[in-house]
Parts: structure tokens; sequence; C-alpha cells
């Protein structure tokens, strides 16, 4: 073999894992690690107000999206109901999209698994729990994972109705998130009987303020 085409097939033994590589690191239009402002212009519905979760040590910010379609898709036949989109520091870090229960009714664990696979290869399945983004932050079961040493993606039941989601993260800004609120917790812990007496002086003061005002408007207008 000619030093010509053993340096071309070298060159594709490292380039073919490349181009089969599936991008674990986006969903539809969205992509971890993109910034707020990006994702505002995306092409869905007009955004609401983003709710922000913590503002210490991390800005911790989620923001909900509805498809309006899709390209190549209609609105009517588009499974995905909403996105829940997660940002550390104005970096998306988690992507939870969930899917309409009447669009993926009769689907099998199995028949998710080979559409969502059609796009990110190969699935896992491996015997964990992830907690699902929520106020209760409950635990549910992974039914399939697709990972790499950056993303992971996870098929999960929505523990509030029966229908799938998909869990997406960037592994390194979701511990970052992670432990940033675990802190904001314990701060607001801490902070609390300060919070409250401060609240209470502030009530206080304006009950007060109210009384005086009315003291002065009655008082001399009054007649026994």
């Amino acid at each position: 073999m000619s030093p010509s085409a053993t340096a071309l097939l070298t060159a594709a033994v490292f380039v073919t894992p490349l181009i089969c590589a599936a991008d674990l690191s986006s969903y539809r239009t969205f992509q971890l690690g993109m910034d707020l402002s990006a994702a505002e212009k995306q092409g869905y519905s007009a955004a609401p107000p983003v709710t922000t979760i913590h503002v210490r040590p991390a800005l911790i910010q989620d923001l909900e999206w509805r498809p309006r379609g899709y390209p190549a898709r209609s609105v009517e036949s588009d499974p995905l109901k909403d996105v829940l989109l997660s940002f550390y520091n104005g970096k998306l870090f988690r992507i939870v999209a969930n899917y309409d229960r009447y669009k993926t009714e009769g689907m099998t664990d199995q028949d998710m698994i080979e559409a969502i696979s059609a796009t990110y290869g190969l699935a896992a399945r491996p015997a964990a729990e992830i907690l699902f983004p929520s106020a209760l932050s409950e635990k549910v079961k992974v039914i399939a994972r697709w990972e790499d040493s950056e993303f992971s993606l996870n098929l999960v039941l929505s523990p509030y109705q029966p229908s799938f989601a998909l869990v997406s993260f960037s592994k390194q800004l979701d511990t970052l998130a992670q432990a940033a609120a675990a802190e904001a917790i314990r701060l607001d812990a801490q902070e609390a009987p300060q919070r409250d007496a401060a609240q209470k002086r502030r009530q206080a003061d304006e009950a007060s303020a109210a009384q005086e005002k009315a003291r002065m408007a009655n008082k001399p207008g009054f007649r026994p």
C-alpha cells in the first residue's frame, strides 16, 4: 500500500466516528450551553416571562416554551407539548421536553426508544433514577439513556400524568446548578428568622402609618 493510501485510511479511521457520532448537546433548535437571549429568539411561541428560581450564589432561571409549528411539522401533528428550559448564570444547562399524552397514547417504551435513537444513536437501559425537575423534584425511573462524557439524555415517564418526557442536560453545568441550588436553599433557611422578623416590623410600621393617616383625617371633623 502506498504512503498516500495509508494516510487516507488512517484519516478515515479517525474521521468516521466523528461523522457518525450523534450530537447529544442539542434538542431541536435548542443547544445546551446557549445563552438565554439566544433561546428567546428560537422559532417557538412568544416567550412568557422568565421565572427566577434562585439569585445567589448563582442565578437559576426557568423558561417554558410551547411549539407553534416546528419546521416540517404542524402544531396539530407535533407530539411535543412543551419544553422547560433551565439556565445557570444565563447558560442553558437542562432541557425537559414533555410530550403530549394523547399524541403518544398507546406507544410502548420500545417505540419511544426507537424513535429517539433515530436521532441520538444507540440507547442504554440503565437501572437508574433521576430527579424530575419540578416543585417537588420527584425521582423517576430512567427508561433509556443516551450519553457521552459531556451530555446526558434520559427518557422518563412524567410523575404527574401518563406521558413521556426527555430530560437532557450538560453534566458540567448541571453539577454547578445543583450545587448552587442546594446552597441557595441553605442560605434561605439560615436567614429565614431574620427575614421574618424584618417582615413583621415592616407590617407593624405600615399598620401604624395607616392608623396615623386615618387619625389625621378623622380628628379635625369629629364632633361628639
